[in-house]
């Protein structure tokens, strides 16, 4: 099975350069990673360009935002199944593709345990984010994988379709949502940490952003569920996360 997996990035000039080599660090065979550049001004480019692999393509030029960017890797993505890891994620070990591998062999979505970091160097472990079994209906009481471990077959993506752009920072919820709950795929996780998350993203750089990100999510579900003006999703989603803050 070829995983395709897209790097998104836009002046990541400090943090892509061991992004893509825990890429090449993966033992599973058949791999490919699509960086998705937004015309990057920092260097971030002459890094990318030091990698001389066959199994690297990438693409540089102005976007509309980092959905925007993974629309463009969808349409570029030659895999059997394809997963996406920001440039200034890692995956946490050398075998996080070959167990997606095998989950995939027996399911059409999988995902896993995702864990952030405060730091790379230390791998200072501030959040421990593990996933559960998914039930049909799970998003509807505050259920969601870590969208950095989701990895989805080609007829997912074909029949799931774009990141819906109209949304700032949950269209990754949006699509996951589609992708589980509209469809008859199956879905299983991966019981093992796939990736290493550095701390302070756009969707959980603050409670402003936290707040954005659950309203969108809200307004994902009222219009694919029929969720009411709030929901139980609302306050449940936001509290499944109190304890990945227990990090001892």
């Amino acid at each position: 099975m070829k995983l395709s997996v897209v790097m998104i990035s836009y002046n990541s000039v400090a943090t892509i350069g061991p992004a893509i080599e825990s890429f090449l660090r993966q033992t599973h065979p058949d791999k490919e990673l699509i960086v998705v550049d937004g015309a990057s001004r920092d260097g971030t480019q002459g890094i990318v360009a030091t990698f001389h692999a066959s199994n690297i393509a990438v693409i540089s030029e102005p976007d509309h935002g980092i959905y925007d960017a993974m629309n463009k890797g969808l349409r570029l993505f030659t895999g059997d199944a394809i997963g996406f890891l920001n440039s200034d994620n890692r995956f946490t070990d050398e075998g996080a593709l070959a167990a997606i591998a095998e989950g995939l062999a027996q399911s059409d979505i999988v995902y896993g345990d995702l864990e952030f970091v405060k730091d790379h160097a230390n791998r200072q472990v501030t959040r421990r984010w593990r996933s559960t079994e998914y039930q049909r209906g799970a998003f509807r009481w505050g259920w969601m994988p870590p969208h950095p471990t989701v990895y989805c077959r080609r007829q997912v993506i074909e029949r799931v379709g774009k990141f819906d752009l109209a949304f700032e920072v949950a269209a990754d919820y949006d699509y996951m949502l589609r992708a589980f709950e509209l469809s008859d795929f199956t879905a299983r996780p991966v019981s093992r940490v796939l990736v290493d998350m550095l701390q302070g993203g756009r969707s959980t750089a603050g409670i402003r952003s936290s707040i954005n990100h659950n309203l969108e999510a809200l307004a994902s579900r009222r219009r694919w569920l029929g969720a009411g003006i709030v929901d139980y999703a609302t306050f449940a989603k936001p509290l499944r996360k109190v304890s990945q803050f227990i990090v001892g």
